[in-house]
This record gives structure tokens, sequence and C-alpha cells, in this order.
């Protein structure tokens, strides 16, 4: 795999506590939806499925993945620059179902915007700002990746790669608000905790 970072300048990994909180970062997508407890990630993927069929799929998979103890969620928020573009709708929809689970279950939810995903991954919001615009996406995207790889030890492969990679970074950043960090993170990416809508309620695992 091609990689956009020096591996050899990975700065030191924190000891992982043995009661580490059970926390979950959500990427949601209508294609591939990733999920991640922070150590191993994984792409929900509805293949041949749309509408309520596809809907239903993926809060049923997130349903059974994430256990009613869970301390904390972190879900991914709407990228503001998206406007109203086909399946908008549905992800709205996605999001309310998912975000009714979990308050009717009770699990503490944050809700982190994509810039502030990616500051806390790479330390600014536009990591790929020095490549032509029709390319910048794609090449932030593999650079969250590949952090998410070198750092955090989490392969991220195939198919919905990408929205595995993120889905760590979620879980990581509700990890470290919580008083757990997984990795060594300098002021530039700690920063982007300050930006998430962090739930009103501490979960008592937080230190």
């Amino acid at each position: 795999m091609t990689t956009l970072f020096d591996l050899t300048t990975a700065p030191p990994a924190v000891p992982r506590p043995l009661d580490l909180p059970t926390v979950y970062g959500l990427d949601l997508s209508l294609t591939s939806t990733g999920i991640s407890d922070g150590t191993t990630a994984e792409a929900l993927i509805p293949k041949h499925l749309d509408g309520h069929p596809r809907l239903e799929f993926h809060r049923r998979s997130i349903h059974e993945r994430i256990p009613d103890e869970a301390s904390l969620v972190v879900m991914e928020g709407p990228a503001m620059s998206l406007g109203y573009r086909p399946g908008v709708e549905e992800m709205t929809y996605l999001r309310g179902l998912v975000k009714h689970d979990l308050w009717r279950r009770r699990i503490p939810l944050a809700v982190c915007y994509p810039q502030h995903r990616i500051i806390y991954a790479t330390g600014v919001a536009n990591p790929a700002k020095d490549y032509p615009a029709s390319k910048r996406k794609t090449i932030a995207k593999g650079m969250v990746r590949d952090v998410v790889v070198r750092e955090y030890g989490v392969p991220c492969e195939g198919r919905g790669s990408y929205d595995q990679a993120d889905s760590v970074i979620l879980a990581a950043i509700g990890l470290h608000w919580l008083g757990y960090p997984l990795v060594v993170v300098p002021d530039s990416r700690r920063r982007a905790l300050k930006a998430v809508a962090w739930p009103e309620n501490i979960p008592a695992v937080a230190r």
C-alpha cells in the first residue's frame, strides 16, 4: 500500500489501559459505514440494497455491534459544503435512526464534523491543499488512512478503507476526551477536541 507519510517518524504509542472504555466511532455512509472501537475497524457495506432496506441494514448492523453498555459513540456530522445533493435526505434519515437508537439505549453521543476529524488526524483541516483541487479530497482521505495504519496499527484495506480509517479517528477522539488517548497527540491536533459537540453528561468512565 502506498503511503503519504514517512513511516519511520511515528510518535510513540501510549500504553493502552486494560480498562479501556467502550467507545465507538461511526462514519455513516449509505454505501459504506465505518465503525471502530479504536483498536479494530469494519466497513458495513449494504451491497445491492437501497431505500428503506438499506437504511434498515445500517440501523440493524450498527445496533448489533454497539452494546448497550457502551460508554460513548462519536458520530461524524454532515459536511456543510455538500448542500442538497442526491442522497442527502436519505443520509439525514440514517443519522436520525442511529441517533434515536442510541438515545433509546441511553448511550452518550458526540458529533464531530469532518474538518475536526481531519485536524485530529493530521493537524490541519485541509492537508492536501498543495495538490490539484480535483484530487484533494481523495488524497486527504489517504493521508488519514495512513495515519491510522501507522500510528494506531489498525489495518484499513479494500472497499471502505477510508471509512474504516475515519471511524478509528472518531473513536480515538472519544477515548481521548474521556482521558484515554491511544497515541501521543500534539497540540496542533488536540485542538480538534474543543470543536466536538460532546454530550452534556460526561460518562462515569471519564478520568
